[in-house]
């Protein structure tokens, strides 16, 4: 169905943008315990990761994935193996990610999302 009015169009707009890669990624636990891992121990290859968590490589490999391509972790050859792949998280990539989804959301909430009074609150808390 197509938006008919300014209002529509960016409250469709606002639910593409909350459909991102970036929060789509974050929304799997298996993900968020990953880049837990990644925070407190640096940089790994995936069986560290795996180590620590009861999913097989390959699944941690899969999630690892979705993370680079959502621009939360990059991933580099180690420079002793260049088979071993090394996963860290891209903080500056990821912050930028994050501060365009709140400056999108930002813009379009005013565009989109009526103000609410103190009465219209009030009735909404009853």
């Amino acid at each position: 169905m197509k938006a008919r009015t300014p209002q529509e169009q960016a409250a469709n707009k606002l639910v593409q943008v909350l459909e991102s890669p970036l929060l789509q990624a974050l929304l799997e636990p298996a993900r968020l315990e990953i880049l837990r891992l990644l925070l407190v121990s640096g940089a790994s290859d995936v069986g560290a990761i795996a180590a620590h968590l009861p999913q097989h490589r390959s699944v941690i490999s899969r999630h690892l994935g979705v993370l680079r391509e959502a621009g939360i972790v990059r991933e580099a050859r180690s420079s002793e193996d260049a088979r071993l792949r090394i996963f860290q998280l891209d903080g500056v990539r990821f912050v930028q990610e994050f501060e365009e989804i709140v400056a999108q959301v930002r813009t379009l909430t005013v565009l989109c999302c009526s103000p609410i009074t103190t009465g219209q609150s009030e009735k909404r808390r009853r």
